[in-house]
Parts: C-alpha cells; sequence; structure tokens
C-alpha cells in the first residue's frame, strides 16, 4: 500500500514528476472536503503556535544581519521528497535592501546607510535513494553557492593613539564561491499528505576576509534543522504547505562573534489550474530566539526579525521527454528589526537527471 500511495503522490505532484492532469471535481461532497479540512488546519495551527511562541522581544540580528539560511527557499511543496532516482534544481536568488543601524559585519562596525545587493546562484544536485528508511525515502543533497555582493556603508574605525575614530565610506564588491552546504532529508507520504524532515549543515569553506563587507562566505560552521509538510489535492488543485526550523551557529574564530540561534517559519497556499500552471502566494518570518555574543559582539546581545510576504507561480513544462519544473517567488519584507530591509525573489529550475525506477 505503501508503494502505491507513493507512486500517486509522485503523478500528482506539480514540482518534480511531470503529473497527469489534476481532475477538478465540482460535485465533491462537504463530507469528503471535511475529512481532509481538519488535518492540514491542525498542521497550519501547529505551526502557527511555533511562531506565537518564538520570543520576539526587542528583536536584534546575525552578524552580518544574515544567516546561511535563504528565508523562502522552502515555501511550496515544502515537505515533498520526490521519489528514488537523481535530480537537478538550479535556485536563482536575489536580495536587494538596506537600513539605517549599527551592525558588524567582518569585524567593522557599520554606522549609518546600509546598501546591498546580492545575487546567489545555488547548483543543488539531489539524491533519493531506492528503498524505505524509517517507513520513508531518504535523500541526500549538497547546495553549491556561486554569489555576487554589492555592500556599500559607512564604517567606524577606532584610533587610540589619537583618541579619535574615522567614519570613512565603503563600498565592497565580490563574486566568489560560497560556503557549500550538504543536506540529508527524510520523507514520507500518505494520500494527499507529504512530510520531510532535514537537516542543512553550513561547511566554511568559501570567501571570506576579515574587514570585506561583500563576503560570500560566513567564515563559521553552522547546522540548520527543518520540519515541513504539504497538503496537495490533485481532485481540486489545491496545495498548502509550511515548514518550520531552527538554525544553530558556530563562532566566527577570526572576529569572536557567534551569531544566535534563529528561528525560519514558511508558508504557501497555491492554486494548480492544470499539470502546467499554479498561482498562489507564499511568506516567511524570521526571529533570532538568542542574542548575539562573543568578544566581537561590540554592539551587544544581537538579535534580529523580519516578515515577507509575496506572490508565487509554478510552471511546468517538457524538453523533449525531460519535465522540468519552475518555480517563481517574490517576498517584500516588513516589520523589520535590526536587519537589512528590502525585496527577494527566486527563480527555480528543477529537474530529473534519471527516471526513477517503476513504481
Amino acid at each position: 500500500m505503501a508503494t502505491v500511495a507513493r507512486k500517486a503522490i509522485a503523478n500528482a505532484a506539480v514540482r518534480i514528476a511531470q503529473p497527469a492532469p489534476p481532475r477538478y471535481d465540482a460535485t465533491k461532497t462537504r463530507k469528503a472536503r471535511g475529512e481532509t479540512m481538519w488535518k492540514w488546519f491542525a498542521c497550519v495551527l501547529f505551526a502557527g503556535l511555533g511562531v506565537l511562541c518564538a520570543p520576539l522581544g526587542s528583536a536584534r540580528a546575525a552578524e552580518g544581519a544574515a544567516g546561511f539560511y535563504l528565508l523562502g527557499s522552502k515555501t511550496t511543496m515544502a515537505g515533498y521528497l520526490p521519489p528514488p532516482g537523481t535530480y537537478l534544481q538550479d535556485y536563482n536568488y536575489i536580495y536587494s535592501g538596506s537600513t539605517d543601524f549599527s551592525l558588524n559585519i567582518a569585524g567593522l562596525t557599520l554606522n549609518g546607510g546600509v546598501d546591498a545587493d546580492v545575487y546567489y546562484n545555488l547548483i543543488t544536485p539531489l539524491w533519493v535513494a531506492p528503498g524505505e528508511v524509517l517507513g520513508g525515502n531518504i535523500g541526500f543533497l549538497v547546495l553549491v553557492p556561486i554569489g555576487s555582493k554589492d555592500v556599500s556603508a559607512g564604517a567606524t574605525i577606532p584610533v587610540p593613539a589619537l583618541g579619535v575614530t574615522l567614519t570613512p565610506g565603503r563600498d565592497d564588491s565580490e563574486t566568489r564561491f560560497g560556503d557549500p552546504v550538504p543536506g540529508v532529508s527524510l520523507g514520507w507520504h500518505e494520500g494527499n499528505w507529504n512530510w520531510t524532515l532535514g537537516t542543512l549543515i553550513n561547511v566554511p569553506l568559501g570567501y571570506w576576509q576579515r574587514g570585506n563587507l561583500a563576503n560570500i562566505g560566513f567564515n563559521r560552521w553552522g547546522v540548520d534543522l527543518t520540519g515541513a509538510f504539504t497538503w496537495l489535492d490533485p481532485e481540486i488543485g489545491l496545495e498548502i504547505s509550511s515548514a518550520a526550523g531552527f538554525t544553530f551557529n558556530g563562532e566566527n574564530p577570526d572576529t569572536d562573534y557567534t551569531t544566535g540561534t534563529e528561528f525560519h517559519f514558511e508558508y504557501a497556499v497555491v492554486q494548480n489550474f492544470s499539470k502546467a500552471f499554479g498561482i498562489g502566494v507564499n511568506g516567511y518570518f524570521y526571529d533570532q530566539v538568542t542574542g548575539d555574543s562573543g568578544a566581537g559582539a561590540r554592539l551587544g546581545p544581537f538579535e534580529g526579525r523580519v516578515a515577507g510576504i509575496g506572490p508565487v507561480a509554478n510552471l511546468n513544462f517538457a524538453i523533449g521527454k525531460l519535465p522540468v519544473t519552475t518555480s517563481l517567488k517574490y517576498f517584500h519584507e516588513f516589520d523589520v528589526k535590526n536587519r537589512l530591509e528590502g525585496d527577494s525573489g527566486f527563480v527555480t529550475v528543477t529537474m530529473p537527471l534519471s527516471a526513477p525506477p517503476a513504481q
């Protein structure tokens, strides 16, 4: 029965495997709808409680006001792990933001206006192993980021010998490799329901230089743990997804700065009108639950908070016999405390590199 359920989900999903056209039954009874509504409502309520229970307090931000987990990356189809096989995902991430408060970046204390424009391309191979692990499937991935940053700000540089403090303007631009991020995910399927538990590990091998505002790497180890679910009804084309997790950060040894623990919550509601097109809304909420620490945290237990919301569209097509799934996301940020505030977007392309075995 588990094999039959996985086959049904693989054919219905609009993200990875090219699905059969959903059948929209306008006469579907209220009883049938009610039997599923309570399930996804409970999941949304549970995830929402995680947001409410996260300490909001007076929020401040991580070193450089950024973390290695990309907010908004896990919205639509967040809880879906594809069938056994090899896949390639290409994430294109764009961000433009600014702020007018003090923060620490790469050992410098920045004051006044800070403006940043960021582009990341993350090539992500994914292999889902055959067979079952704990009643589900297991997948292995690695994100390989290439990033481009342009950051301008005012920096505070004390000169104790002269008893003065210099505040020169700084503008740094870099295009470099970032930190590789391997990960493991466990996924389960039952009817219209999909769940995943996953972990990501930030390995500090990317470009980082003390005093450079446009570092692509983070120069610290980090671990992210995330749980997610997706409810997808192929008969009415409705998808409801949510993900919540925590990021734990190690110390940056060159700045003696330890970023606090970060909480992130993401969601999406998408209406699929056919196997080729779906549109909806997605968003995220981020809050640090512990303050920054270490000798390099000269601004104190810095913490941060931000929320973002915007439209999402899923487009599916084929190149010959190869199914291709694309996802376009946009987020506008608000309720920002001690972080950059701006707009971000994702263009994600997913395709199988090998056909899944017969289910």
